[in-house]
């Protein structure tokens, strides 16, 4: 797609649909659990049939409590529940029980950091957050020669619609702002946010603001649907900027002159497809839900649940800056894995009482394994307590780099304590009289290396270090290294 290339900025807001973590739906008691077989997880509430009374789920109440607080969201006490009226064959009420004029929370806001500027950080107002029921899923072609068949498994699931303003201007950003999010609702512990699974899906909103002879004209507003990945959105919205450039380019449609259209993402061939055109609110003929009451949340209730609130991903990374003297980067790469990686380093950090050799195991070993094998860290075969040990062996002396690493490698096969490791590796302990022969011995054949670091050479030590882990296997470098300094400033003359 070409076109000729003009100033213009690119405004984007995201609607996100985030699935929450309950055991039940959020108007029955059918269970929530993915990949059962279809129409499993149903009953006449979630089927829609006539007579049927919804229940609210108190715990989808506490979870959307979570993220208001954890997105500095004002709480609406009285919040109402409205019924949206639209005929697919996966809704089969004929409406989806939601939240429109009094959602549950509004008026937040969340910071992110600059993809292209480091340094600098970046916020998204977030106009709203409420509560809704999921539709069920149609599979096309599946378990039939032709036609649509219907599973309903996952309608009344619980979601929370979280609805920025249009604050972001590149691809770049809406995928750093979702990251960020995605790593503070995992934080908190209110959706696995698994976006293959559909915990987590993205609609983006997005338009061209075109610098025309002095003035700016605004391209119609496209609506991209179901984004299932960081990816997809990022490549979605490169497309579609080119697109309604070109677009405009030929017609010179502005916003207002044409209905704000749905279009789906063809992963495959990279491009937007129409789908429809979309509707506005009075086409959904909302009105208050007449089944369910207002949502009444109390200041008692607001407070127990921000007690109950788990560190957030900022406060984690500002904690291991100061406490364990990581750089932003080495503390943002942790952090950014969630909250059981960052609650693992902690344990390792503080078994071994030396942050950056910790940091620097986990994000160079430990997370490059979880990566190539497919893991969690819960999977992880070395335990936290049991990499501190090794660790503090490396801080203390005791073991140098690379006889640690052999330690690792045999973790990662067998359980056995460190004492049980180096035997098995053949790491024998070297006491310290045997350091002091060792040096004694070195420096004697190396006189000409001892004069050289006396000078300011400070490179001069390195094959001193070397020879000696030539003549015994189990020396540590740092151990050797400080006897060796030791003994020359011994013999310097006061």
């Amino acid at each position: 797609m070409t076109g000729t290339s003009l100033a213009h900025q690119m405004i984007v807001g995201l609607e996100i649909h985030v699935q929450l973590a309950t055991q039940s739906k959020l108007f029955c008691r059918c269970g929530t659990a993915y990949g059962q077989p279809p129409n499993t997880q149903t009953c006449p509430i979630c089927q829609g049939l006539p007579g049927t009374l919804p229940m609210i789920n108190q715990r989808a109440i506490e979870l959307a409590i979570d993220i208001g607080l954890a997105l500095d969201m004002e709480l609406v006490s009285g919040c109402r529940w409205d019924r949206k009226h639209y005929f697919y064959p996966d809704l089969p009420k004929g409406y989806q029980t939601s939240q429109l004029d009094l959602p549950i929370t509004r008026n937040g806001r969340l910071e992110f950091i600059d993809p292209t500027e480091p340094a600098r950080r970046c916020h998204v107002r977030i106009n709203r957050a409420h509560l809704e029921e999921d539709a069920g899923k149609s599979l096309h072609g599946e378990g039939a020669a032709t036609g649509t068949c219907i599973d309903l498994n996952r309608t009344g699931t619980p979601l929370m619609e979280i609805v920025t303003e249009p604050d972001l201007r590149s691809p770049q950003e809406a995928k750093a702002f979702l990251q960020q999010l995605r790593t503070v609702l995992l934080y908190i512990g209110v959706s696995d946010c698994n976006m293959q699974e559909g915990s987590m899906r993205v609609d983006a909103n997005v338009n061209l603001h075109i610098a025309v002879d002095g003035r700016t004209v605004a391209t119609p507003i496209v609506e991209i649907k179901n984004l299932n990945s960081f990816r997809n959105v990022e490549r979605a919205l490169e497309y579609e900027s080119r697109r309604q450039m070109q677009v405009w380019q030929e017609n010179g449609q502005v916003l207002g002159q044409r209905p704000k259209q749905t279009r789906g993402w063809d992963a495959d061939r990279e491009v937007t497809t129409v789908q429809r055109e979309k509707e506005e609110a009075a086409d959904y003929r909302y009105f208050p839900c007449p089944d369910l009451p207002p949502v009444v949340i109390s200041a008692e209730q607001i407070a127990e649940r921000r007690a109950r609130l788990p560190r957030l991903p900022q406060q984690w990374k500002q904690a291991l800056v100061e406490r364990w003297q990581l750089n932003d980067y080495d503390a943002g790469v942790i952090v950014e894995q969630g909250r059981e990686v960052a609650e693992y380093f902690e344990t390792v950090a503080e078994t071994s009482r030396d942050g950056k050799r910790s940091a620097n195991w986990i994000t160079q070993e430990v997370l490059r394994l979880l990566n190539e094998q497919q893991q969690t860290i819960a999977q992880f075969p070395i335990t936290a307590a049991r990499l501190g040990e090794l660790v503090a062996a490396v801080s203390s002396g005791e073991l140098d780099h690379a006889r640690a690493r052999e330690v690792f490698s045999l973790w990662l096969e067998r359980p056995l304590s460190l004492a049980e490791a180096k035997q098995r590796l053949g790491i024998a302990a070297v006491s310290a009289d045997e350091v002091t022969e060792l040096v004694q011995a070195i420096v004697g054949q190396n006189a000409d290396a001892i004069a050289d670091y006396r000078r300011g050479k400070q490179q001069a030590l390195g094959p001193l270090i070397a020879q000696a882990k030539r003549l015994n296997a189990n020396v540590s470098p740092g151990s050797f290294r400080a006897a060796l300094l030791q003994f020359i400033a011994e013999q310097d003359p006061v």
